[in-house]
């Protein structure tokens, strides 16, 4: 008996893996030929515009993803609601010009929650330049002199030439030194934001008080017509204490302060305004499924997500439209194959991510701990896994385990097939910033992927040129495909993902 057993052991675990293989080869052709990444892209982006979470372009958004995902066959979706946000915000108009001693048009934004230029016509002023010591010098200096002026405060910032290309991806020296690091067994406690600095407290508070027409402020982290730009205020303040504040981009800034400083009179018209949306002001995440189907595993889910909120300079696209468009061809990709997953697949495009993870933060809360107290609900036995997609366009390179050594030989495993594709690389290695963390920090395994950087931090992150244009249609194919191949691996495994030692509670409810 046991020489026939064997064999037929043999041969059906053979069929298994040819059966993987065949289903994996399956996912690559979808996602390498037929992709729809950049067609979903485009509605997120150029269709919808500024994502800023609570205004009309992130409600577009959402609205289509909703539906959009609906009609590729998933069910359940819904914006489902997560908590009070605050208001919403968008800018309706924003023109800002020199105008002696001669013309030029300003690159400008207007920083997200600040308020309007008065009245409803073009304002002209002169501007003036603030020079302080201190807080005493402030009021002595300027107090009383403020008032429907256009106003900038002193910067010390100087533009140096950019000598390194802006588009980078990992070489194969940072990719080994990943694969090799070891454990990090150091413990971290994020005890909240890094308190604002006494002295903007101090200047904004001054700028509310005298009434300023407009408030202009250097971006004195881009050049070359790059401008980083977020917000000025927060969405839960009364936005009658809102001023009109812009960013103008560090040439135009520095260009202005010269001339001032010189003794030239500078004159400048603006006309800039914002609306503010407070009708409702809870917050929403985009939900979709695709049901499992086996009778035992059906009821556990496998989810992966990214956010689709963004800033108010460009359209997002790199922050992050390109996860949530990788994440829905993913799902894409499992329906149109007509696979059928034994667990539930659940997609999630979060909202508030740029104010602190808040939507996937309350989601977690919500459905499976608060990390407060860690009294675990019904759901969070059932889920398998979520990944992640939120470092730009870049190409999937690997994985960071965030500290989970027993999904690394599993990830290994599966990313096997897409070494052709560059994507080799486990690492044992953290990394942080984005929505995998609310799942982590609660004992769920969460995982983002490695991704090269293109132009992420030098050029697109949190800017004015964030635009469909700087994606990389054949980065966001393979990541994609990679993603639809990790989570139906996910949901066919007999098993859920290795879990790590549970969290303890954190004061604050902040363990990530």
């Amino acid at each position: 008996m046991r020489k026939y057993l064997l064999p037929a052991i043999a041969l059906c675990l053979a069929n298994t893996h040819s059966l993987a293989q065949n289903e994996t080869e399956k996912i690559k052709q979808e996602g390498l030929k037929n992709s729809q990444v950049m067609n979903i892209a485009f509605h997120l982006t150029d269709e919808s515009g500024p994502r800023l979470t609570n205004s009309p372009g992130f409600l577009r958004a959402a609205n289509w993803a909703k539906d959009e995902l609906t009609r590729m066959g998933l069910v359940n979706a819904t914006l489902e609601p997560w908590g009070d946000f605050g208001k919403g915000w968008e800018q309706t108009r924003c023109y800002v010009a020199m105008t002696a001693p001669y013309y030029v048009p300003m690159i400008a934004i207007p920083r997200a929650w600040t308020g309007s230029t008065p009245g409803k016509k073009m304002i002209n002023s002169d501007v003036i330049l603030i020079k302080a010591k201190d807080s005493a010098e402030l009021y002595q200096k300027y107090a009383g002199a403020l008032k429907g002026k256009i106003v900038m405060l002193y910067s010390r910032d100087t533009l140096k030439p950019s000598f390194e290309p802006d588009g980078v991806r990992f070489s194969h020296e940072a990719l080994d030194k990943m694969a090799n690091a070891k454990p990090d067994t150091t413990r971290r406690v994020l005890t909240g934001r890094r308190p604002q600095g006494l002295a903007a407290r101090l200047w904004e508070n001054f700028c509310k008080n005298e009434k300023p027409a407009l408030v202009l402020s250097m971006n004195g982290l881009g050049n070359d017509g790059t401008l980083f730009v977020q917000n000025g205020s927060s969405p839960s303040k009364d936005s009658s204490r809102y001023f009109a504040w812009v960013m103008l981009s560090s040439d135009d800034y520095l260009r202005v302060q010269r001339l001032v400083e010189a003794g030239q009179k500078v004159e400048m018209e603006a006309d800039v305004k914002t609306k503010f949306y407070d009708n409702d002001i809870k917050g929403y995440n985009v939900i979709a499924e695709i049901p499992g189907t086996d009778p035992v595993l059906k009821n556990e889910i496998v989810m992966l997500g990214g956010h689709l909120d963004s800033w108010q300079g460009a359209t997002g696209a790199t922050d992050n439209a390109a996860g949530c468009a990788v994440m829905m061809e993913a799902v894409r990709i499992i329906k149109a194959l007509g696979l059928q997953p034994k667990r539930t697949i659940r997609i999630a495009l979060w909202s508030g991510e740029e104010q602190g993870l808040l939507g996937s933060r309350a989601y977690v809360r919500n459905h499976f701990a608060d990390p407060a107290d860690m009294v675990l609900k019904p759901e969070h036995g059932n889920i398998s896994a979520y990944y992640n997609l939120d470092n730009g366009t870049g190409r999937i390179r690997g994985v960071y385990l965030q500290g989970n050594a027993a999904a690394g030989a599993i990830f290994t495993k599966w990313l096997e097939p897409f070494y052709e594709l560059d994507a080799k690389t486990i690492t044992i290695n953290n990394t942080g910033g984005t929505d995998h963390l609310a799942f982590d920090g609660v004992g769920i395994p969460g995982f983002q992927f490695i991704q090269d950087e293109i132009e992420y931090d030098t050029r697109t992150h949190h800017t004015n040129m964030d635009t469909y244009d700087h994606l990389v249609p054949e980065d966001l194919k393979q990541a994609a495909t990679i993603v639809a191949s990790f989570v139906y691996n996910t949901a066919q495994r007999d098993e859920k993902i290795p879990r790590k030692e549970l969290p303890k509670p954190r004061s604050g409810g902040r363990n990530f």
